[in-house]
């Protein structure tokens, strides 16, 4: 049941169900702010945790949902993307930009749709999970939804 979830996470399963992605948001009892604790916590290999780590890029933030076995290559996804460089965004800015702290930020529910780029390395995993929106959060997608979901552009980001 949605109402027993944190806020955030509720926006998060609204923009679900409005995609007509059927996986639903699960309460660890324990953070799983790395993707080392959420595939610990779920029984799942780390690379089948979609990580959203946000950057900032060309003057706004850059939302890059990687795989949790991956470092993101900032030099080298902003060559691939065409962009002047690619450096972290503060808390500051990703509580801006999503409306949600480091360590859950969700690929969705954020105040205004982000420029998002997908792991191409997360087609691998027939399923995988990302953060619901707060540490304590996760829920389960496709490879396929996640993209749809994030309307991203899929890469190579290590």
């Amino acid at each position: 049941m949605t109402d027993a979830l944190p806020t955030r996470s509720r926006l998060v399963a609204a923009a679900l169900e409005e995609a007509g992605i059927a996986g639903r948001i699960v309460v660890l009892p324990d953070a799983a702010s790395t993707a080392a604790l959420a595939a610990a916590a779920l029984g799942v290999e780390v690379g089948a945790i979609a990580n959203s780590l946000v950057f900032w890029s060309d003057d706004e933030p850059l939302l890059v949902m990687t795989s949790g076995a991956h470092r993101v290559d900032t030099t080298a996804l902003a060559e691939r993307l065409g962009r002047g460089g690619i450096r972290r965004a503060t808390p500051e800015q990703v509580l801006t930009a999503t409306g949600q702290p480091i360590g859950g930020v969700a690929p969705t529910g954020h105040p205004a749709p982000l420029t998002t780029v997908v792991d191409e390395d997360l087609a691998a995993f027939p399923e995988i999970w990302a953060a619901g929106g707060t540490p304590h959060t996760v829920f389960p997608l496709t490879f396929d939804e996640l993209v749809r979901l994030t309307g991203g552009t899929v890469t190579r980001v290590a």
